[in-house]
């Protein structure tokens, strides 16, 4: 039997504070709180979850792995998420149909197009 994806770990220099704030980007909920790490997902038994966890230092490279978004309307989701704290950046993407921000900790994450555009 394969494994079950349960949930992708993001280190973070305040895991409560970035937490709540994918909480807020994503509609998630805190579903479990420690010294040390918070856990967010849909709902409290619905995989996967994200777990931010400490690290001592700041993030200094591109992502190896980062998260994709597709809202119903992208320009307004991306004037949301900047509305937040997210900030654009360039990549190197140049012209696409998406948008890359980083989140308040700089995890860069794309803003995809409307499926229905």
């Amino acid at each position: 039997m394969p494994s079950r994806w349960e949930q992708i770990v993001v280190d973070a220099e305040d895991p409560a504070r970035l937490a709540r704030w994918w909480a807020e980007a994503l509609g998630y909920r805190i579903v479990h709180e420690a010294p040390g790490e918070v856990e967010i997902r849909r709902t409290p038994d619905e995989l996967p979850g994200l777990l931010f966890t400490p690290v001592p230092d700041a993030k200094t490279t591109k992502n190896r792995l980062h998260i994709d978004l597709r809202p119903d309307d992208q320009e307004s989701e991306v004037e949301r998420l900047v509305d937040m704290g997210a900030r654009p950046v360039d990549i190197g993407q140049h012209d696409v149909g998406w948008v890359v921000l980083a989140d308040p900790e700089g995890n860069e994450f794309c803003v995809l197009a409307s499926r229905r555009q």
